[in-house]
């Protein structure tokens, strides 16, 4: 395993799953891999679609707990999709969709 993936997945919270099979992971820790994985390339922007939205609520601030590290970490910016308003109370910007036309949120 390459230096880069285990600093991903130290990072993720799963240094003790490194030789686990995907089967072996609960919902939480496959998507923090997932994650790990999209993070690999050191994007600029990163896009998530409902990242949170298959899990409870500890995994998913687990992953935008981690979302805010890389943002300040490489200076990515994370373009985020979510029907969570408690997801959306975390981004520095929001816009929403009203009858087809995208709208700046100025107070959630």
């Amino acid at each position: 395993m390459s230096n880069k993936a285990c600093e991903l997945i130290n990072i993720v919270g799963l240094e003790n799953k490194k030789k686990s099979l995907p089967k072996q992971l609960s919902g939480g820790e496959q998507q923090r891999i997932a994650i790990a994985r999209a993070l690999a390339g050191e994007p600029k922007i990163l896009f998530a679609d409902e990242p949170t939205g298959a899990l409870d609520s500890k995994n998913g601030k687990i992953v935008l707990d981690i979302f805010d590290k890389f943002r300040k970490q490489y200076n990515m910016s994370i373009v985020m999709i979510t029907h969570d308003r408690n997801v959306a109370e975390r981004a520095d910007r929001i816009l929403y969709m009203q009858d087809g036309t995208l709208k700046e949120a100025m107070e959630i």
